[in-house]
């Protein structure tokens, strides 16, 4: 058979490194993009060192004719507008990346490609006078479709976690994972626990994508690529905290919002439940939803990876220094307001008759007299 080869754009992300091996196994040479330098030790495998928003360097990667080509790039909507028809006009077969989050309020019903998008169905002036995440991603889908050819498929992944991208709420892994492994309370808001959410393991996804690629039932076909498996964010927490042990002060929206941000992803995603119906892709690739990874397995293993790895932990210092005051640490007051609540359960040993036992025969044998003791020892050291 004729080699083909794929070219990834961008492609060394949490779904980019799982891809690239599945299309080495279904017989392609895989071309990947990378700002960085990157050594390949597998044969078939080639990275090219390079920004590919430049267009001199895309020009020159263009001029080679890759047969397909798998655009993870993060682009402006105009700056993907001005490159479209080079793009498309360039490779049998161009897949593009856009996002589940493109999807509107679909009221609990399950996700399907046909649902309606944020774009199309949102009256919020304000919100569409913004280029946020959902709403580029759907504009370039537009700017795709009017491009004159049918050569491409959109693929729309959900959340998907891998050994150096995990999410929780809105929060990245430099913000609450590095945090939780060293024992130091998150904060998660109160009125998202109930919303219900879609995670997907990356390998299962670039599974997917793999079966698409010169797929031509799949050319100008649009793919929700996910799991099926939900669950709401409260019981997304729960399995964080089984495998972590973390611990996670509850706040409200309004508070967690102030401390991490991003007003639009919380309201228009976040706060919305993100159901997925993906019997079309499993369709188109040939799955079925038994053969992927449930939830907390994946987690598990990723995690694994991820706290044997110290490239991945960089930590977001600025958040850190938001979720100490919100949380109750980092500072003396935080920490004197901490014994207090200590005092608080003291004398409720004491009311209940409990604490004068426990003193004699031993004071470190209540957890919050201990505590309080080191607490009281570390404040007058400073």
């Amino acid at each position: 058979m004729e080699e083909k080869r794929v070219l990834l754009l961008g492609g060394t992300g949490a779904i980019g490194q799982y891809l690239a091996p599945e299309l080495k196994k279904r017989g392609f040479t895989v071309y990947i993009t990378s700002r960085s330098a990157h050594a390949s030790n597998e044969r078939g495998v080639v990275y090219l060192q390079g920004n590919a928003k430049d267009d001199a360097f895309l020009d020159e990667l263009l001029d080679e004719r890759f047969d397909a080509i798998v655009d993870f790039m993060i682009y402006t909507t105009e700056s993907f507008a001005a490159r479209v028809q080079k793009l498309v006009s360039s490779t049998e077969h161009y897949l593009f990346l856009s996002s589940y989050r493109v999807y509107g309020d679909n009221h609990g019903k399950p996700i399907t490609e046909e649902s309606p998008r944020l774009l199309d169905s949102v009256d919020d002036p304000e919100y569409l006078q913004t280029d946020e995440y959902g709403l580029t991603k759907a504009r370039q889908e537009n700017a795709l479709r009017a491009c004159g050819r049918k050569n491409f498929t959109i693929i729309r992944p959900a959340i998907t976690y891998s050994g150096d991208r995990f999410q929780l709420g809105t929060m990245e892994a430099n913000e609450f994972l590095v945090r939780a492994l060293k024992k130091k309370p998150i904060i998660f808001p109160k009125e998202m626990k109930g919303k219900q959410a879609t995670m997907s393991w990356s390998g299962d996804v670039g599974k997917m994508i793999a079966r698409l690629v010169l797929n031509e039932a799949a050319y100008g076909e649009t793919y929700t690529a996910a799991t099926a498996e939900h669950h709401t964010w409260g019981e997304i927490l729960k399995i964080y905290q089984s495998i972590l042990g973390m611990k996670v002060k509850t706040v409200s929206l309004d508070r967690y919002r102030e401390v991490v941000g991003r007003p639009w992803q919380i309201k228009y995603d976040r706060m919305l439940d993100r159901v997925i119906d993906n019997s079309k892709i499993l369709n188109a690739t040939g799955m079925k939803q038994s053969e992927l990874t449930p939830l907390k397995e994946g987690l598990r293993m990723e995690l694994q990876r991820f706290s044997r790895d110290p490239k991945f932990r960089t930590v977001d210092a600025a958040m850190q220094k938001r979720f100490d005051r919100v949380a109750g640490t980092g500072s003396a007051a935080n920490k004197a307001r901490g014994l207090i609540a200590d005092l608080r359960r003291v004398n409720d040993y004491r009311k209940r008759g409990l604490l004068k036992g426990a003193v004699k025969k031993r004071l470190y044998r209540i957890a919050p007299l201990r505590k309080l003791a080191h607490g009281v020892k570390r404040l007058i050291k400073k």
